[in-house]
């Protein structure tokens, strides 16, 4: 089975994330950059299901040079080569465009399943498996928290408010996975010095074929008019307790509208 894993590198949320000012697009040089927390459930469920139905395991990316840090993570973790996609002119896709570089690629790897996150945690739109799904014409099945595969066949139980849900399809197919789906295994030293031998083919946009003018700051369908930096955090307000208490708390949520 040939199991591809979309994963991206994202600012480190403990550190302060800032937005450029010349184009208002993420500043990626203003933070370290991390691989994106629920693709590391991705990686590990593709490398379950390797070695339990055999296979390979392909981590595809897209971004920046340095977006070759969280390659070397999937694959010191397993994964057997890696895909990065690469080229200025992809700066600044928003999640339609990336969907459809990523669609490009995907065609040229080759599939038969797809493995994502939920959501980053940078952007958190959540849609990138949807899309990818859309513009591939594969089913999708998505935030699972457990994926079991039988044959040509797919399962997964979907997480919901309520529980969850027993979603099946025909691969191939593009699966999210949530946080409760399993525990990520920790790179060895043996897997850190093994993905150094490890393929990584780069492609831009041409060796994709992607059309230039569908993708980058000038092609996306939504845009940042604005931004500020956030004001210092002001001190806190001390209710004090004398026998009104409650009285008290209820009166500063209401004056907030959080009540």
């Amino acid at each position: 089975m040939n199991i591809v894993v979309c994963v991206k590198q994202v600012p480190d949320t403990a550190t302060e994330r800032k937005l450029r000012s010349d184009d208002k697009t993420l500043d990626r040089d203003a933070a370290d950059g991390v691989v994106n927390e629920l693709d590391e459930y991705a990686v590990e469920e593709a490398l379950k299901l390797k070695e339990a139905h055999g296979g390979e395991v392909t981590v595809l990316t897209m971004g920046p040079a340095k977006a070759t840090e969280t390659i070397r993570k999937a694959l010191a973790m397993g994964a057997d080569k890696a895909v990065h996609l690469s080229d200025d002119a992809l700066h600044g896709s928003d999640a339609l465009s990336t969907s459809y570089a990523m669609a490009q690629a995907l065609r040229k790897i080759g599939f038969d399943l797809v493995i994502l996150g939920s959501e980053s945690t940078d952007a958190r739109t959540g849609v990138l498996p949807a899309m990818l799904a859309e513009r591939l014409g594969v089913p999708q099945l998505t935030l699972a928290r457990k994926v079991e595969v039988d044959g040509s066949s797919i399962a997964i139980e979907r997480l919901t408010d309520y529980g969850y849900d027993k979603v099946e399809a025909s691969l191939p197919a593009v699966v999210s996975v949530v946080e409760k789906i399993n525990e990520p295994r920790y790179p060895s030293f043996k897997g850190i010095m093994a993905a150094k031998k490890k393929p990584v083919e780069t492609l831009g946009i041409a060796d994709a074929e992607i059309d230039a003018a569908q993708v980058g700051l000038g092609a996306a369908w939504s845009e940042v008019v604005d931004f500020a930096a956030a004001p210092p955090r002001a001190a806190g307000t001390i209710v004090k307790d004398e026998g009104d208490g409650g009285a008290k708390l209820a009166d500063f949520l209401a004056s907030k509208k959080f009540i």
